[in-house]
């Protein structure tokens, strides 16, 4: 590497010397990206397939191309600049693990001009997104690329392994140099589709300190809120059992990677779109190629927490509506959720031992984002198993209380019943005694009928009321078993 590139600290384009540099416009920068893109992919294609050894991981190719083309290169109409590609066998057979082929590669980084997306973090980098939804393009430091390069062989090795993860995917890794400065980018996948609202977005780390979202953002027409905000704002997201458990399981997998190369300072990127509100992004739903069908395996949030996938295996077939959401609720609200672990290159060295340092002797050191690896995870997996995730509980005695309440009709028509008995005999024996009265002969036979038929009266009266004391014991059991 040249030594400009060691002065460029961050994301944004930097001047590197002395010497007055004409830096790149933004029109540019985003053309340098898809004819370099265009030109060193299109080049591999004549390139034999084979199996990626260790030294791939490490190589770095270099073309020049001029403004007015060479007998190699397409002439443009953008300052000259040099473009390398890094590791380009390896990302190749990264890029058809997850099922990309080059043409379809091609056709989204350049058929269409990118959009350039805003970004809320700390960090000066510059997101661009393709057209297709597919992938989004980041400017990254020099450190974090080094970092990146000496982490390709291990972390590609679990992603083999799993493709299935909400771990950023890594397709590329490419450096512009133009009017003096190095502008390094990472092509990754797309977590949020711009095809389908995001009500709400967060960007959640599990840590308190200073995590709320400032005046400047929550101003903007689609704010990312942070961990304090989603506390007030949401207070949980309910799944049904089995995702729950899914997406735990895959969150926890992630982080354990994650601890193990010494990882930390990442963030969930959390969308929540709500089904109830009939809100489209710019376009409409209809304007997304992902709804003709989706190129990259393993790439919606839906998939990445599914089974146990191995490499090659299809992905299970997306909902047109949901684009491959996870649904879960909110109070009364229907969610689809869309999430994705970002920002995984931060290592635990030097810079960030000492900013968790200072940070400590001022604030609580448990509450900061920047800690050590493993207290990281923990504190992340546990904020998000208990605060933004919950399951949903089954409710208990509901088949109790559906029973309690289709006895006591029966209890009332049986009681109907009774009083209807009783009130049909009474009025016979009155008709009996108006005719007894009027035969005079008879009048001692009738009294003494009369007065059998009183005596028996509290009998039967007494074999009428057992259905009912009986009915009485049984419902107080069921009182006292459902509670």
């Amino acid at each position: 590497m040249s030594s400009t590139a060691d002065e460029t600290g961050g994301g944004r384009p930097q001047k590197t010397g002395g010497k007055d540099h004409k830096k790149p416009t933004a029109e540019a920068l985003r053309g340098a990206i898809q004819l370099g893109i265009g030109y060193t992919v299109g080049n591999m294609t004549s390139k034999p397939d084979r199996d990626v050894l260790m030294q791939d991981f490490y190589v770095v190719e270099s073309a020049f191309l001029p403004s007015e083309g060479s007998n190699l290169t397409p002439a443009h109409h953008y300052p000259d600049f040099r473009f390398k590609n890094y590791a380009p066998l390896a990302f190749r057979y990264f890029r058809e693990l997850f099922g990309i082929k080059p043409d379809d590669y091609l056709y989204s980084i350049c058929k269409e001009p990118l959009i350039e997306l805003s970004n809320p973090g700390a960090s000066s980098s510059w997101f661009y997104l393709t057209s297709d939804d597919e992938f989004i393009i980041k400017t990254v430091q020099n450190k974090e690329a080094e970092f990146l390069q000496k982490l390709l062989p291990g972390y590609y090795m679990n992603l083999n392994q799993n493709p299935r993860t909400l771990l950023p995917k890594f397709y590329g890794l490419y450096c512009i140099q133009c009017g003096g400065v190095n502008i390094r980018l990472v092509v990754m996948n797309n977590i949020l589709p711009r095809s389908l609202k995001m009500h709400y977005k967060y960007d959640l780390k599990g840590s308190t300190y200073k995590r709320r979202a400032s005046r400047k953002e929550c101003a903007k027409p689609s704010p990312t809120f942070k961990d304090l905000d989603f506390q007030e704002i949401h207070e949980g997201l309910y799944f049904d059992a089995d995702t729950y458990s899914a997406l735990m399981k895959t969150l926890q997998r992630d982080c354990r990677v994650l601890e193990s190369f010494k990882i930390m300072d990442y963030s969930l990127l959390l969308g929540i779109h709500v089904l109830d509100r009939k809100l489209r992004g710019r376009g409409g739903i209809g304007d997304s190629k992902r709804q003709g069908g989706q190129k990259v395996l393993y790439s919606t949030a839906r998939e990445s927490i599914q089974g146990d996938g191995k490499a090659g295996e299809p992905p299970p077939d997306a909902d047109d509506d949901t684009l491959g959401g996870i649904p879960a609720k909110h109070k009364d609200e229907k969610l689809l959720i869309f999430l994705g672990i970002i920002d995984i290159l931060q290592s635990y060295r030097l810079i960030k031992k000492v900013e968790h340092s200072w940070k400590a002797l001022v604030h609580d050191g448990d509450t900061v984002s920047v800690h050590r690896p493993n207290f990281y995870a923990d504190r992340f997996l546990k904020f998000m198993g208990t605060t933004v995730f919950k399951k949903i509980q089954p409710l208990r005695g509901a088949s109790s209380r559906r029973k309690k309440n289709s006895i006591q009709p029966c209890r009332s028509a049986s009681q109907e019943v009774l009083s209807t008995l009783n009130e049909e005999s009474q009025e016979e024996r009155r008709a009996q005694s108006l005719e007894n009265l009027d035969d005079t002969d008879d009048y001692r036979t009738s009294s003494s009928t009369l007065a059998l038929e009183d005596s028996t009266l509290p009998a039967s009266n007494s074999q009428a009321s057992t259905p009912e004391s009986g009915l009485d014991v049984y419902l107080v059991s069921i009182d006292i078993g459902s509670h």
